[in-house]
């Protein structure tokens, strides 16, 4: 039966509108996969380990093929534990608000821990191999303002790097289907604030059967 893993990154919580359109999907996704699981990891309040001393030498020992020290070891089976709750994954939802046109930094601090060298991703002499290749990807995305194609005040092309980073993210760790729910002028006051929502509420509601 499917495994979903659930990303939240905003700390909004029942004001946050990437939340709501995530819960409402999870919600419609659940009612129509009932013997499918979900594993909630909600980076506010999950303790994620610094990467830093041990974390970095553990690194490139392992990237020089040499054994780990006790207190490496140590930190290595936390990263590792992080990345098996992706690898039991088969469904993957991201929920991210947009901060300074691109992601809060605790999603970013996950990020980081997790995407490793044997963890996430490999390489040898093709490359770079994504180890996720049998999972699919969905982002949910608010942002207080409303991008376009065009070259005006908020074009997707120059001020995006929320949705950009993600899917770049996704691809180094093998994820190559990935579709994308947004919703936006969170900034624009009560009224288009909430059609916004609904709108993104309505997609998330249909998208969920078929994911």
């Amino acid at each position: 039966m499917p495994h979903l893993l659930y990303i939240e990154s905003s700390p909004r919580k029942t004001r946050s509108a990437s939340i709501e359109v995530s819960q409402a999907f999870l919600k419609a996704w659940q009612a129509s996969h009932p013997g499918g699981s979900v594993d909630v990891l909600d980076v506010w309040n999950t303790p994620l380990p610094e990467f830093d001393g041990a974390a970095l030498d553990a690194k490139y020992a392992g990237l020089a093929g040499q054994p780990l020290s006790p207190e490496q070891a140590a930190v290595w089976a936390q990263l590792k534990a992080l990345a098996d709750r992706f690898h039991r994954a088969d469904r993957l939802v991201v929920s991210a608000p947009m901060w300074n046109y691109t992601i809060p930094y605790k999603l970013k601090h996950l990020i980081d821990v997790v995407t490793q060298k044997d963890l996430l991703f490999s390489f040898d002499e093709r490359g770079l191999n994504g180890l996720l290749t049998q999972c699919r990807a969905l982002l949910v995305l608010a942002r207080g303002v409303e991008f376009g194609n065009a070259a005006g005040a908020f074009s997707a092309e120059i001020w995006d790097d929320q949705q950009r980073y993600l899917r770049l993210w996704l691809q180094e760790i093998g994820i190559a289907d990935v579709q994308c729910l947004t919703v936006e002028k969170t900034l624009y006051g009560p009224e288009a604030d909430t059609a916004s929502r609904a709108a993104a509420v309505a997609a998330a509601a249909a998208l969920a059967p078929g994911f």
